[in-house]
């Protein structure tokens, strides 16, 4: 049974907020899930290597808060990756690819000039459930 209030999700899996945000809100069918960086959760570092590593542990951290309500990423329905770089959206593409292989979710892919701690990639997610 879903509840139309807002419940916050938090899952020690993922990486602490830098900032005045959840993880990710649950409400009514929909978790909407805050941007990921490839941040590793216990150190809050980068996770060593470059955009295929980081994209890779975005969305790991994407998939552990998801995992931690009991659901799986075959739920995500849309996704919004941001790049600090655009040619880097091929080797983060082909990263993305292994944790959609089937029946991906609409996403939209972003330059952005910038991101939170000088990371190469972040994305974010809302699921159906």
């Amino acid at each position: 049974m879903h509840t139309e209030e807002k419940q916050v999700i938090s899952t020690e899996k993922a990486p602490k907020a830098i900032g005045p945000y959840s993880q990710g809100i649950e409400v009514g069918c929909f978790m909407f899930l805050s941007g990921q960086l490839g941040l590793v959760p216990e150190t809050g570092d980068f996770v060593a290597g470059g955009v295929e590593e980081q994209t890779r542990q975005s969305l790991t951290n994407l998939k552990n808060i998801v995992e931690s309500k009991g659901h799986s990423m075959k739920k995500v329905v849309k996704t919004t990756v941001f790049l600090k770089n655009m040619a880097d959206f091929p080797k983060m593409n082909a990263v993305y690819a292994e944790f959609f292989e089937i029946d991906p979710p609409a996403r939209s892919t972003v330059a952005a000039a910038a991101l939170p701690k000088d990371g190469l990639v972040e994305i974010e997610a809302i699921v159906k459930i």
